[in-house]
């Protein structure tokens, strides 16, 4: 079944964790193998892996803060070197795209076409694969200096935006904050939804959440969200902004980072034995709530964020690279999801999300 995957790393980790994703993910493990660190010698994402799991398509990031709490690789002194990051991470994809590992996605029509061939190639399994679809996504907009530099942005086929991350962002305070919207995010929202661009609420604090939902009009999504109501913390979403979200027709994609799918989850460098087991059928756990509040599945689908900062020591035990998002769909049918609902919630939904946000 094709997969579509609201978030994924990419350009961070190429750029900044120094993976060649042209190889394998297993490929990768070996030559971070005597690498130190968190996640390294377990990364789960590579494109050849992509194409063996039929992740036709995903929402790729540019993520580079500057919070005023310098971090190495992620978080930046200055808005000027964050934007000076996020501007390489989208030349990679351009990159990736210039040699025809992926193809921009950036309007419906581009959008119908490369579904299509995907489908056609799916039906027929001749042949290689389409190339990888990806739609461009910021995860925290640190990097817009200011919000009238948007448009530019959205020129260079910035398609989403997550207007904050962790800790307070310009433009947003997030997660681990109760800090609302400053002065240049509400005006950062206008000129969004003047763009058509879609507003990711990921990380936002409750403040910024609501007032968010209050000023934008345009298209909304969580791109990888689970539930607060199963795994208490401030980074899940709660039953009434999973309500707000659908009220909206958005979509909220949930995430496999481990400590966000089960209670009592200890990050950690490597394993820790008293971890509590979390396997993809704690991940349907995430869906099923979602799709109990809104009485449908139309509003949840996939937001991995596999390599997110992690690997393999804090995702589900039966996941071994991001082709085995594969196995959900008959985890979903086994909880007696229908086929067209188990399709919705592995494509389609984030297909029509991103047609309305485009029409």
């Amino acid at each position: 079944m094709l997969i579509v995957d609201a978030h994924l790393d990419l350009a961070w980790n190429a750029l900044q964790w120094n993976r060649d994703l042209l190889l394998p993910a297993h490929t990768i493990r070996v030559l971070e193998a005597a690498t130190p660190g968190k996640g390294r010698g377990l990364g789960a994402v590579a494109l050849p892996d992509m194409r063996r799991g039929r992740i036709a398509l995903c929402f790729a990031t540019l993520i580079a803060r500057s919070t005023g709490r310098p971090a190495p690789h992620l978080d930046y002194g200055s808005p000027a070197q964050a934007y000076a990051v996020a501007h390489g991470q989208l030349a990679y994809y351009r990159a990736l795209e210039q040699i025809g590992a992926v193809r921009v996605i950036e309007d419906a029509s581009g959008l119908r076409a490369h579904i299509a061939a995907w489908q056609s190639w799916e039906s027929s399994s001749h042949g290689e694969p389409p190339p990888l679809g990806i739609v461009i996504s910021m995860e925290g907009a640190d990097p817009i200096l200011t919000p009238d530099d948007l448009a530019a942005w959205h020129a260079a086929g910035l398609r989403l935006l997550g207007i904050t991350h962790y800790g307070p962002g310009r433009y947003a305070g997030g997660t681990g904050t109760e800090d609302g919207l400053t002065e240049i995010g509400r005006r950062l929202l206008s000129e969004m939804e003047r763009l058509g661009i879609a507003l990711d609420l990921t990380h936002c604090s409750d403040l910024a959440f609501t007032q968010a939902l209050e000023r934008f009009g345009g298209t909304v999504l969580a791109s990888h969200h689970n539930c607060r109501a199963l795994v208490p913390h401030q980074r899940q979403l709660t039953d009434d902004q999973i309500r707000a979200i659908v009220a909206r027709d958005g979509v909220i994609g949930v995430a496999l980072d481990a400590w966000m799918i089960r209670p009592g989850w200890v990050v950690g460098d490597r394993p820790n034995p008293a971890n509590p087991s979390v396997t993809l059928s704690h991940v349907v756990d995430h869906i099923d709530h979602i799709c109990q509040i809104a009485g449908s599945a139309r509003h949840t689908a996939i937001g991995s964020d596999l390599d997110g900062g992690f690997g393999l020591e804090q995702s589900p035990a039966d996941l071994d690279t991001i082709a085995d998002l594969q196995r959900l769909p008959d985890l979903l049918l086994a909880r007696g999801y229908s086929a067209d609902d188990v399709a919705a919630i592995m494509h389609g939904n984030w297909i029509r999300l991103l047609e309305r946000c485009w029409s």
